[in-house]
């Protein structure tokens, strides 16, 4: 079980790793279009294209931040839990809200883009009359993506109920805390004073 749990996991990396390289394009249009007004020639594409760009990264995000556990709770008092009863938490919390809201996302979601599509709907906010429709096919995807997802999660928390240990995870990133930030930064004062 815990080898299909990691398959979804690379499918959600896979996926988030990809297109978190849109920050990059993101960054060249801002730059240019900074540039390009500083020139005196402003864009009329750049602002409606760095939405868009940046609308496709935010969705196709969402399934790789929770496959490393990483979307924003508060954790204050969850930390200190026994991992069943943040299994258990968690569980409720998947079936009482995350699961009909991405339901809901990707069934309007495929609407909306369905509609988009068939109008081939334009961006409206310039008049660069940049095609909008494209990005909104990556709502459905996005909600796709995160049920898979959340199928995983839902695992683990029956496994972690059963077992009393959450299975394991891909790690790519590992969040640091103060203590651990403290000990690097001293780490490097030391080593910067003995040379």
């Amino acid at each position: 079980m815990n080898g299909l749990l990691l398959t979804i996991d690379r499918i959600s990396a896979v996926a988030g790793k990809i297109f978190a390289w849109l920050i990059v394009l993101l960054t060249v249009i801002v730059g240019y279009d900074v540039l390009a007004r500083k020139l005196g020639s402003p864009t009329h594409w750049a602002f409606d294209l760095s939405l868009m760009v940046y609308a496709v990264l935010f969705l196709m995000a969402g399934a790789y931040t929770l496959s490393r556990n990483g979307h924003v709770r508060a954790d204050l008092l969850y930390r200190e839990l026994s991992a069943r009863t943040q299994a258990w938490f968690d569980l409720v919390l998947y079936f009482a809200f995350f699961l009909p809201g991405i339901a809901a996302l990707v069934y309007a979601g495929w609407e909306f883009a369905d509609k988009s599509l068939s109008i081939r709907e334009a961006s409206s906010v310039t008049g660069s009359g940049l095609p909008v429709w494209p990005v909104k096919m990556f709502i459905p995807v996005a909600g796709a993506l995160l049920l898979l997802q959340a199928f995983a999660e839902i695992v683990r928390c029956l496994i972690c109920i059963r077992s009393g240990r959450w299975p394991d995870r891909l790690q790519d990133v590992e969040e640091a805390d103060i203590e651990q930030l403290k000990a690097i930064v001293q780490a490097v004062e030391v080593k910067g004073v003995t040379k």
